[in-house]
């Protein structure tokens, strides 16, 4: 029981890490007129979730839990790097490495976390928000599945009020949007990573077009 309130606590939106300043390219795609109402947020994130984050991001941050869970420093390095590097623009390595910074800044000032995790981050120069998220589920023994659920559907419920806010839709709107991206979630969550790497793959280029584009938008709330 105690794991499980461990995790709400990880995907409060009053977890003081950053992610409500960050749009990952969604603010670019409504300027652009690529969302601009409740079904083109719905398939947004559902296809972020899918082609992306499932894709990549979702592996990479269970491998990391693997690598917490076997105390492998070497390799927790190594993942974060390769991690840093697959990001497509400026902008969202620095969210990444915003949200990392954030909530290792916080968790060094909560108690009875394992010195090997603290030592371990403050090692890395530049660790990214899943490397920090692995770690904290490792050290508060909530399992790796719904650990990784739980990272997803903060992500997505941010999608969510960045869309309540810019495009903007209604509250209703973002709740049966998240209704449908929840069942997304538990698929993908259910379905496990492949274990070939060759299978893993972050190619998103209208993503990544995006992403880009935002970073010389002329008006925008959002820093990615």
């Amino acid at each position: 029981m105690l794991a499980h309130i461990r995790l709400l606590q990880m995907t409060s939106q009053a977890f003081p890490i950053g992610g409500y300043s960050h749009s990952y390219g969604l603010e670019a795609a409504i300027e652009g007129g690529w969302v601009r109402d409740e079904q083109s947020v719905r398939q947004w994130i559902a296809d972020v979730l899918t082609f992306s984050m499932g894709a990549y991001e979702m592996p990479v941050l269970c491998d990391m839990g693997g690598a917490w869970s076997a105390r492998d420093c070497i390799a927790l390095s190594r993942l974060n790097g390769q991690f840093l590097a697959s990001r497509e623009s400026a902008e969202l390595r620095s969210a990444t490495v915003q949200m990392g910074f954030s909530m290792r800044k916080l968790l060094a000032a909560l108690p009875s976390l394992p010195g090997f995790l603290s030592d371990t981050l403050d090692a890395m120069e530049e660790p990214s928000l899943p490397c920090v998220w692995s770690g904290t589920a490792w050290a508060w023994a909530v399992p790796q599945a719904e650990s990784t659920a739980a990272y997803l559907w903060s992500w997505a419920e941010n999608q969510v009020l960045v869309a309540m806010k810019s495009v903007p839709i209604g509250q209703s709107s973002g709740q049966r949007v998240l209704l449908e991206i929840g069942e997304t979630i538990a698929r993908l969550a259910e379905r496990g990573v492949p274990c070939d790497a060759h299978q893993r793959s972050n190619f998103a280029p209208g993503l990544a077009i995006l992403c880009s584009q935002h970073e010389t938008q002329y008006s925008r709330l959002f820093r990615s």
